[in-house]
């Protein structure tokens, strides 16, 4: 990044940070649209291995829903479980963490060892009071995920040329005043 200096250079790093990209897809044109984003994706990558300036381009997905997946059933086994996988991490990470000041020989394993053990069985009594807390209001486990019906590809209408000439897209669309209505038969 560039930044302005005595020599009056230009300052492009206050340019840029002044600048909300989200705002600047609202009036940019529509390039091209896309089934999946890899596919929209892809394009991006093959503009940007033509040193296509990518800054000008945005991938907007279109029609956004949520989808939920429901992958099995919530109850006191699973929750403590679950707890217990989560306060275990904790607890090696933390034995970890304080066995790097800790001093003595042989001290590293115990302090990792009980920092295992405790972060378990707290997982475990914290799993079993979160799953309490819900009141059987959602006794089910779920993955979450945001999809588009398709992926429109924005780019600024002053590299709209050169973006479709590398895309290999071609405009075959009429003049809006040249436009005649199919005759009724």
């Amino acid at each position: 990044m560039l930044i302005a200096s005595a020599a009056g250079l230009p300052d492009t790093l206050g340019s840029m940070a002044n600048v909300d990209p989200f705002k600047q897809v609202e009036g940019r044109p529509v390039l091209a649209s896309y089934a999946t984003y890899a596919e929209a994706q892809n394009a991006v990558d093959k503009l940007s291995d033509r040193k296509f300036p990518v800054q000008n381009v945005a991938i907007v997905g279109v029609d956004l829903r949520m989808v939920e997946a429901v992958v099995g059933r919530m109850s006191w086994g699973r929750a403590a479980i679950s707890g217990l996988a989560m306060g275990a991490w904790f607890g090696l990470l933390l034995g970890l963490f304080v066995s790097l000041f800790a001093r003595g020989e042989g001290s590293t394993s115990s302090l990792v060892f009980m920092g295992l053990l405790y972060g378990a069985a707290f997982g475990i009594v914290f799993g079993l009071i979160s799953y309490a807390f819900t009141g059987g209001k959602r006794d089910f486990l779920s993955r979450s995920q945001i999809t588009a019906q398709r992926y429109d590809l924005h780019c600024d209408a002053s590299v709209l040329g050169q973006a479709r000439q590398i895309l290999g897209i071609t405009f075959n669309a009429m003049p809006p005043d040249t436009y005649e209505p199919p005759a009724d038969q």
